[in-house]
């Protein structure tokens, strides 16, 4: 059955915004050449695009005559102004944002009072311009649950982490959506970063903590509960036991945690910053053990999904770089007969950020731009 003529005109302004977006402004004989569309048809969509207050002329294009035809349209990128958030343990980060994820502020906000929180990202926002957000999306470590979007109670984590959603959703007209740090990240890597020709992919993310987010047929995979990536808790050789319900000390966790890999610098003869060890300051026999524990998380991952690649993320995996993810993907490869590629980040610990950014103007562009 042939779409309606206002389903049609909705699926057209979306693809539109859509090349606004991806392109920047454009004049309505390249809209036409882009969208396939007649030129009566282009000439309604923009009038019906700048009549919703979505698009507007942003200057003329160099390259023809004066005129109706030359009007360069663009998003009118003011039209709302979100928020990200990277909550980790001990710190909130918190960058604002135009419509097009073009940052326009950006601030630490003060953590454990949740209220003191929510007033510093409004000032921030208000300095910049922002007198209302649209759209607030927070980054945190712990269970997101899918059905309800809830940050379940985690062991290991302050209670302000959750003290923050609730009071950010009770405080703001805003949509606040929360999910998970890792998830982000990877979402991130997806667009941006070493993943961006890739459908598939798991990502580790080794830093204080460590995690994993699972990427198939191009879709986040979050699982039943939001566990999904919860790699911390797998059971592995070498730690000595087994994790529990309540805490994964005996898990993959023990073996490649900040405070793990810090200790296994010290045993190979460095003191100084993780960091610097991962980057290959702790020597070659250092890099070949923490190769070795990774490979048995990532063995584990193309096991059970044979994602095709595993990227190394946050800090330590920037660190390690592209010598780190060789060693790793060596030792994978006596594991698993299953092919899996190994990569490292590039784009480190920020990915979180980058990636909250990102889910907060794509989640309010379907609500201006329509489904």
């Amino acid at each position: 059955m042939p779409a309606s003529p206002s389903t049609a005109r909705a699926i057209n302004d979306r693809l539109a915004l859509q090349l606004l977006q991806d392109s920047g402004p454009l004049t309505a004989t390249q809209l036409k050449a882009r969208t396939g569309l007649s030129r009566p048809s282009v000439a309604d969509l923009v009038e019906r695009l700048t009549g919703a207050g979505l698009i507007e002329v942003v200057g003329e294009s160099g390259e023809q005559r004066r005129g109706p035809n030359a009007k360069l349209y663009g998003i009118v990128a003011r039209r709302a102004h979100l928020a990200a958030l990277d909550v980790r343990t001990d710190s909130v980060t918190a960058v604002v944002t135009d419509l097009l994820g073009t940052p326009i502020a950006r601030a630490a906000l003060p953590v454990g009072a949740p209220e003191d929180a929510v007033g510093a990202l409004l000032r921030t926002a208000r300095e910049a311009g922002a007198e209302e957000l649209h759209t607030v999306v927070i980054g945190a470590p712990g269970l997101v649950a899918p059905a309800t979007g809830e940050l379940r109670d985690t062991s290991g984590l302050p209670a302000w982490h959750r003290e923050l959603v609730a009071a950010l959703q009770r405080s703001l007209p805003a949509v606040v959506v929360v999910e998970n740090e890792t998830n982000l990240a990877a979402l991130a890597e997806q667009r941006l970063g070493a993943a961006r020709d890739l459908d598939s992919f798991v990502l580790l993310w080794l830093g204080a903590g460590v995690g994993a987010a699972v990427v198939l047929d191009g879709r986040l995979r979050r699982g039943a509960s939001g566990g999904a990536g919860e790699i911390g808790f797998l059971p592995v050789p070498g730690t000595g036991g087994l994790p529990s319900a309540t805490g994964c000390a005996g898990g993959f966790h023990a073996l490649v945690g900040r405070d793990a890999v810090e200790a296994l610098a010290r045993l190979h003869g460095f003191e100084g910053p993780v960091e610097d060890a991962a980057a290959g300051a702790a020597g070659e026999d250092f890099l070949d053990a923490y190769a070795e524990r990774l490979a048995l998380g990532a063995a584990a991952a193309a096991a059970l999904l044979d994602p095709g690649c595993v990227v190394l993320a946050g800090e330590l995996g920037r660190a390690g770089g592209p010598a780190l993810a060789a060693r790793v993907a060596r030792r994978l490869a006596s594991l698993t007969p299953i092919p899996t590629e190994v990569r490292a980040t590039t784009l480190g610990d920020p990915a979180v950020l980058a990636g909250a950014q990102l889910a907060a103007r794509e989640a309010a562009q379907e609500v201006l731009f329509g489904g």
